[in-house]
């Protein structure tokens, strides 16, 4: 039997909370996508402004940061030609995405999800992201 540990909903509006907190900060809405350890949807906003198109690179993003259990930006580098996952992009029906924005959610040293961000630069994406990861990290130690 397996125990699993996951993100709870409140703990992905915790996530978007900060993610979009520091979004308005830079003042570039974005769209939010939050996702358990398999990839599958949480929760997910789109920001007054964040671009449509965003919204399904947002929650392809969380979908492969939680499934690969790294960033979609290191997906980038070991994409291009001539790398070991060059081509993988391709992968299950191109879900995989491979620009920075996708992080996972480390807890106790395991993945319990992932958020993506998109309707930026990958860099704000990122930025974002990793804002919505600290917020939840502030928020579970005062816990």
């Amino acid at each position: 039997m397996l125990t699993i540990k996951r993100l709870s909903l409140e703990d992905a509006r915790i996530l978007i909370e900060g993610a979009s907190a520091k979004a308005r900060e830079i003042a570039v809405p974005m769209c939010i996508a939050v996702s358990d350890e398999s990839g599958q949807l949480i929760a997910f906003e789109r920001m007054d402004g964040g671009k449509i198109t965003s919204s399904t690179i947002a929650q392809d993003k969380a979908y492969t940061a939680a499934g690969a259990k790294r960033t979609t930006e290191s997906y980038g580098v070991a994409s291009q030609p001539g790398s070991p996952a060059y081509g993988i992009n391709s992968a299950i029906g191109g879900r995989l995405i491979v620009v920075a924005g996708g992080l996972p959610v480390i807890i106790d040293s395991e993945v319990v999800g992932a958020i993506g961000l998109s309707s930026g630069t990958p860099s704000q994406d990122s930025e974002c992201a990793q804002a919505g990861i600290d917020h939840l990290l502030k928020v579970l130690e005062k816990a």
